[in-house]
């Protein structure tokens, strides 16, 4: 057996327990030095409405005109709307609907979406106000107080963000929005044309009702106005009113088509509806 010096076994204690000692405190003192980041707050919603059952019956009576004097089987086909394909539902969910009158055909959609942050430094409502934001500049208008945070990573050029675990990216406007959206906006309506909303008037009533930002609906709102295209027979007449609440954005579509071209879709009275459902859809998700 090797003997080994007093000295040198107490040196060598000694330096071991050292050695520990200084691990231990480099591992502390790593994890200390570590920035924490406070996770931003959820936002408020964490589920999405039935869509197909989120505007009553009464109302799409009100929307649809004619659909009401339909057979009762026929009726209850159009007012039960056609759920849009969406692949995932926990994010956004739409409806549709549609009437055919002796004299117009009206269309309705609702389209909500639910949207979410992944980086914890940003939270779900400013995440959401970014989407309203591009939508909002898709429609041509601008609202100074609706800015947004910077893309995060993992969201595209196009400002779809890559949903968790699924490798696909998502977008936050649809196909149907972004092609509204492409189209310029009404005139202001300074020419002096009629504005007293007759149907089937010579002069367009929608001249004076120009796409625009709106107050008192939801956090964030605003009300594109597409009458027909020019150089295009049909009087084919759109109006979306699209506003976000918290970190949910929501779509409303109406529109009507006249059987006739010499009829003119009364754009006064679209909006006026548009809105009134958009203000309804608010009230209920705010419940």
């Amino acid at each position: 057996m090797a003997y080994v010096p007093g000295v040198a076994l107490l040196a060598a204690l000694v330096v071991g327990c050292s050695a520990g000692a200084d691990g231990n405190a480099n591992g502390t003192d790593s994890k200390a030095g570590s920035p924490t980041v406070t996770p931003a707050p959820p936002g408020k919603y964490l589920t999405l409405p039935a869509p197909c059952r989120a505007v009553p019956r009464s109302t799409l009576k009100d929307l649809l005109p004619g659909a009401a004097e339909l057979p009762a089987d026929q009726q209850d086909k159009v007012f039960r709307g056609s759920a849009a394909v969406t692949y995932d539902t926990d994010r956004k969910v739409g409806c549709s609907w549609k009437s055919d009158a002796p004299n117009a055909t009206r269309s309705l959609s609702v389209d909500f979406e639910r949207v979410v942050s992944y980086d914890p430094a940003v939270s779900d409502d400013d995440r959401a106000d970014t989407v309203y934001a591009k939508k909002e500049k898709a429609a041509g208008l601008s609202s100074s107080a609706t800015t947004g945070p910077p893309a995060e990573k993992g969201e595209t050029s196009e400002g779809s963000e890559t949903s968790e675990g699924s490798g696909k990216a998502e977008d936050p406007a649809d196909t149907d929005a972004d092609a509204t959206g492409s189209a310029e906006p009404s005139p202001s309506g300074s020419s002096g044309g009629s504005t007293d909303g007759t149907p089937g008037s010579s002069s367009s009533p929608e001249e004076a009702l120009p796409s625009r930002i709106l107050d008192n609906l939801g956090d964030a709102a605003f009300l594109q106005d597409l009458p027909k295209q020019a150089g295009s027979p049909a009087q084919h007449h759109t109006v979306s009113v699209v506003f976000r609440t918290s970190n949910v954005v929501v779509t409303v579509r109406y529109a009507e088509q006249p059987a006739l071209i010499t009829q003119v879709p009364d754009g006064r009275e679209l909006q006026e509806k548009a809105q009134a459902l958009a203000r309804k859809l608010a009230e209920t998700l705010s419940e």
